[in-house]
Parts: structure tokens; sequence; C-alpha cells
């Protein structure tokens, strides 16, 4: 699936994600719409279509945050658990530009839900972790927040608020045909202090100037985010044109990112015993490892 011909090639149509601020407002946002690259993460496996929609929003989320990330090295790892659901673990990364992401359900469970579960449906009593690895100091950051609301966009909502007390507005959508999947998401969030990198003493969720940028950016339809014809910078300009001055910035292109291989499978296999090893060998002395992000296997000798 290729951007429509209506989108000029200097503007950005898929698997690219387009940071801007509003200096005027103290606000910044990400915007993306994922294709290309979401049919390759999402063609690993054989999932129904309310765990196709599930992980695509995960996906979406996973590159708007991680796309937050100052440390080109760092990691964003989102992981939604729950002990008696039926996903009972979904889990997506984003580091350099690349994207992987998985889904573990229950077939028969889910069978029994109809064709558009809630959230509460698919994980009960559920929690999403949200981490940030820094590569450059080795720090690492995480949050945990309850599974509530009616999406995944809402639980991330409420990460921000909680664990970074930063004031943030999450929009995202996700379209399925002939076979293809397109998912698209909007980031917005309060800088109080005007510009990033500032500490954040003072944070108002009902700051007049938050409240101006959330209303105009929670105007965001769904068919705008998913609209292949429709340029990330001219959603941008739908929203915001009333405003003095917008500033745009493309950041790197997204790419599927599995990174299994079987050196590094090797590695970490060479760190158990042999006696161990022994145990996880088949009947021709291989020991078989399966990546659940890419559904390969991988025959490993040692």
């Amino acid at each position: 699936m290729s951007p429509a011909a209506r989108i000029p090639d200097d503007e950005t149509g898929f698997d690219r994600v387009l940071a801007f601020t509003i200096p005027g407002r103290g606000a910044r946002g990400r915007v993306v719409r994922l294709g290309p690259v979401l049919d390759q993460v999402l063609g690993a496996h054989d999932y129904p279509p309310a765990i196709r929609n599930l992980l695509a929003e995960a996906l979406v989320l996973a590159a708007l945050m991680g796309s937050l990330l100052k440390d080109e090295d760092g990691q964003l790892t989102m992981q939604a658990q729950t002990q008696a659901g039926v996903v009972d673990m979904l889990v997506c990364d984003y580091r350099r530009g690349e994207l992987r992401g998985y889904v573990r359900h229950d077939a028969d469970k889910l069978a029994m839900l109809g064709a558009n579960p809630s959230l509460y449906a698919l994980f009960g009593q559920g929690f999403l972790a949200i981490t940030f690895d820094l590569a450059t100091s080795g720090q690492r950051y995480q949050g945990i927040v309850p599974l509530e609301g009616n999406s995944l966009a809402e639980a991330c909502e409420h990460y921000f608020a909680q664990s970074e007390q930063v004031p943030t507005l999450i929009r995202v959508g996700v379209r399925s045909s002939g076979g293809h999947c397109v998912a698209g998401g909007l980031l917005m969030q309060h800088l109080p202090e005007g510009e990033e990198g500032r500490d954040r003493i003072h944070v108002r969720m009902d700051h007049p100037e938050w409240e101006h940028v959330a209303t105009m950016a929670g105007s965001t339809r769904h068919d705008e985010l998913v609209d292949t014809n429709l340029s990330l910078e001219a959603l941008i300009w739908r929203l915001f044109h009333d405003e003095g001055e917008i500033r745009v910035e493309p950041l790197i292109p997204l790419a599927r990112g599995c990174r299994c291989t079987e050196a590094h499978y090797v590695s970490i296999l060479s760190r158990f015993g042999e006696a161990e090893r022994a145990e996880m060998r088949d009947d021709e002395g291989l020991i078989v490892v399966d990546c659940a992000f890419c559904s390969k296997l991988f025959r490993i000798a040692l």
C-alpha cells in the first residue's frame, strides 16, 4: 500500500513520525500513520480482527511515545498483562525507528466476545507498563497504570498524567480493508514552561493554553488519521492553521524491527549450563527457538 498521488513528494504519507511544536502555546506534538510497516508486523501471525486492531493501536502508541526519546539509542517498551483475560500479554517496543509487537491471546475465549470487544472484555483487570530505557545514561524509567477506559490510548494518557505529570492528549484510528491495515495517531503535550527541556514545576491540567490546544487536537477525526490521501503536514495544518507559528520536523522513517538473530539466541543459550541445554534439545540434538515477534524458528546446535 503506497501513499496516494495527491500527497506531494515532500510531505508525509506513511511510516514516518512527524514532530511539531506550537511555540505560542507551549505545546509539542507527534503524528504518525502506519501502513506497509504495520502490514509487515501484523503479517507474522494470523491474528483475528479484534487482535489485529488492538496490536495496530499499540504500535501507533509505541511510535508516538518512542519518538519522544532524545536518546537516539534509547528504547520505549509498552507491555500490557492480565492474569485471566482473553489477552494475557501484549508487548511492543520502539528503538531507532524500528517497531515490533506481539499479542498472545486465548482464541476460544475471544470467539465468545463478538466482533468488537471492549478493552475490559479483552484484558479484564489488567495493567499497562511503559518503560523508557536510556542507552547513553543507562537509566530506566517505568510507570505502571491500570488498563482502564475505552482504549490503550486512554491508559497512556493516564500514564503521562500520573508518572510524568505532563498534560497529554492522544488520538488513534485504525482501519482494515482488503487484507491491509492503516493506523494513525496524534499525541499532544503541554510543556508549562514554554519549551522542551525545562523543569515542569507548575503543572496545570486546566492551563488556558493547554485547554485551547487540547480542544483543537481533540477535534481530530478517526477518518482523518487513516486517510491515505491526507498528508500528516496537511492534518496538522487543518488543526492549527490559526496559530501564529507551527514548527514541523520529519523524524526518522519507521521500519519493522525484529532483532532476532541466531547469534543473539546462541549468546542467551550459552548462559545456561550443559544439563539445562540438554533438556532443551530435540531428537535431532537441536534447540529450537520460536521468535514470537516475527514467527521465525531458529534451530540452534549448541
